[in-house]
């Protein structure tokens, strides 16, 4: 793995210098859009809604709609007087019981890594945690942004669990949920029998993606069955004229333009250096500082 973000966990007068690593890893299988005819990619091009025209990155600005359809852009001027956080230290704030934190605040998780020399403190947070079940609040400033986070424990690893704001947590706002609902007690009986019996301790190693699997064993079945085809390779012409040749093509294509714009003929396209027979000298006046040239002898 590699680290995505180091400094140290500061609480009271002790620091423990820490990396921080991705804990999960997305394992879907990722397609890309093609040209069902010739297997081309599809491309996708950054167009203006007004005019239809291209729009270049550098002509990109953020812009944000009001409510009553005021626009506000954003350069990077703007982007720049923002406040922004690029701190190496996560901050605890306070220890909360663990049974105190919805799990719908929970967001990313990253393994927290000791070094060498922290072991020791590392392992003294981590068993404080488990004996006081307990949590850390923390803040920590990731990407340039201050975010709320938890430490907790798992296994042997102190995990950074960065959470929502408060403010992005939705409420279950159903009016079916206030409507009064007569459970008779035969059925709540019944219902924690099911419960009950349908109990078990969870052993997330025992589910696996099922769609996922059969999305693998459809490729490798097309695969050994020969239905595949070589990659299309993209147009030369999309990398543009990087090449002495593309150059000289190019200012070609230009001169004869403008040659036909003008009414003038075309000129004749040029044979090649070692095929063109050797241009005739006009006569001309030797200059005292010119260097002796070499005469070719008549074939």
């Amino acid at each position: 793995m590699r680290a995505m973000w180091s400094g140290a966990v500061s609480f009271g007068l002790v620091s423990v210098p820490v990396k921080a690593y991705s804990a999960t890893s997305n394992h879907d299988i990722r397609f890309h859009q093609v040209h069902a005819a010739d297997g081309g990619r599809i491309r996708y091009k950054r167009t203006c809604s007004i005019d239809g025209e291209e729009v270049e990155y550098a002509d990109i600005v953020k812009g944000y709609e009001t409510d009553d359809g005021e626009l506000i852009t954003l350069d990077e001027e703007d982007l720049d007087s923002l406040p922004t956080k690029s701190g190496h230290e996560i901050d605890v704030v306070e220890f909360v019981p663990a049974d105190q934190i919805d799990p719908l605040l929970f967001d990313k998780s990253y393994y927290l890594e000791p070094e060498a020399k922290a072991a020791k403190p590392y392992a003294l947070l981590r068993e404080a945690l488990v004996q006081t079940d307990r949590m850390a609040v923390v803040k920590v400033a990731l990407r340039q942004r201050e975010s709320i986070a938890l430490l907790r424990v798992r296994d042997k690893a102190i995990v950074l669990q960065t959470m929502l704001w408060p403010d992005e947590v939705r409420e279950p706002e159903f009016d079916i949920l206030d409507a009064e609902v007569e459970l008779r007690p035969q059925e709540l009986t019944m219902a924690a029998s099911l419960v009950e019996s349908l109990g078990a301790e969870f052993d997330p190693t025992q589910f696996h993606d099922e769609y996922r699997d059969a999305v693998v064993e459809l490729i490798e079945r097309k695969r050994t069955t020969g239905e595949t085809r070589p990659a299309p390779a993209a147009a030369k012409a999309e990398e543009g004229p990087d090449s002495m040749t593309d150059l000289l093509s190019a200012l070609q294509a230009s001169v004869e333009a403008a040659r036909a714009a003008s009414g003038q003929p075309a000129e004749p396209a040029e044979e090649p250096a070692e095929k063109k027979p050797p241009a005739r000298k006009s006569p001309r006046k030797k200059d005292d500082d010119e260097a002796p040239r070499k005469r070719r002898k008549p074939a």
